[in-house]
């Protein structure tokens, strides 16, 4: 069933449309960062390109656009995300990977391109999901880990299995094209963004690396163990970059009984 936006898993311990954040109170037709308290980490976008993380910044700088409630404009450049797909794209088959997408024009890197979107879940219910699949099952449980500054971690599950939109065609490169942002809009409940990572041409096919990591950085000697125990139960990878890393990324933390 194909959804634009992210909606309750069936378990429906996460309700991502529920209106939790306070608007700005901003009476311009664009908010700008000195003002406006969905900016108070810095200008998001420019000519609607997310902003490139700065070369002294450690971390990644959270993304919060204007919201429903807002008293800003639509047209308010702090609102990217939430007005959707802006490029034609087309799910083609692919020679080794099954269905792919790619997109039909010239997509400029920094642009937000589309969404992983589906039924968002709580832990106990995407494991059980991941359990109960077999080895021929298509998984497209993706599990977001965001370290908070407070050292505590949030994660969001999303499940496109079901119900979901064309992100869940997206193959996995280890020199993708793309690269994913959570980006909150009306709650703490992120939307999985994909933005471009370069400039892409009209015919290429999209891809994400699924590790979360980009252009594949080094991996750490504790995750190059626990990758050696479990390379039995991985899936090749057939995305042909030169640093392919053979196999597809893999968290077994889903896989694990409590």
């Amino acid at each position: 069933q194909y959804s634009p936006d992210n909606v309750a898993g069936a378990d429906g311990d996460v309700d991502p449309t529920e209106i939790t954040f306070p608007g700005c109170s901003c009476l311009t037709s664009s908010c700008v960062v000195s003002v406006c308290s969905c900016l108070s980490h810095g200008e998001n976008y420019n000519s609607l390109c997310l902003r490139p993380t700065e070369k002294e910044e450690e971390y990644a700088r959270p993304v919060f656009e204007c919201n429903a409630m807002c008293q800003c404009g639509e047209s308010c450049q702090n609102r990217v995300v939430q007005r959707g797909l802006q490029f034609r794209l087309e799910v083609f088959k692919t020679e080794r990977k099954g269905w792919g997408l790619r997109t039909l024009e010239f997509i400029a890197k920094g642009r937000f391109v589309c969404e992983y979107a589906g039924e968002v879940l709580s832990f106990n219910e995407a494991r059980r999901r991941i359990q109960a699949q077999t080895s021929k099952d298509s998984n497209y449980i993706i599990a977001v880990r965001e370290h908070l500054h407070s050292g505590r971690i949030m994660e969001t599950f999303v499940d496109p299995t079901y119900i979901g939109n064309i992100g869940r065609f997206l193959n996995h490169s280890c020199e993708p094209n793309l690269f994913m942002v959570p980006v909150r809009v009306d709650s703490m409940v992120p939307k999985l963004a994909l933005f471009a990572a370069a400039d892409i041409s009209a015919g290429e096919e999209l891809s994400y690396d699924y590790s979360g990591r980009f252009h594949n950085l080094p991996i750490t000697n504790r995750e190059h163990k626990s990758l050696d125990e479990d390379n039995r139960l991985r899936k090749p990878c057939y995305c042909g970059s030169r640093t392919c890393a053979s196999f597809l990324p893999w968290d077994s933390s889903l896989f694990s009984t409590p």
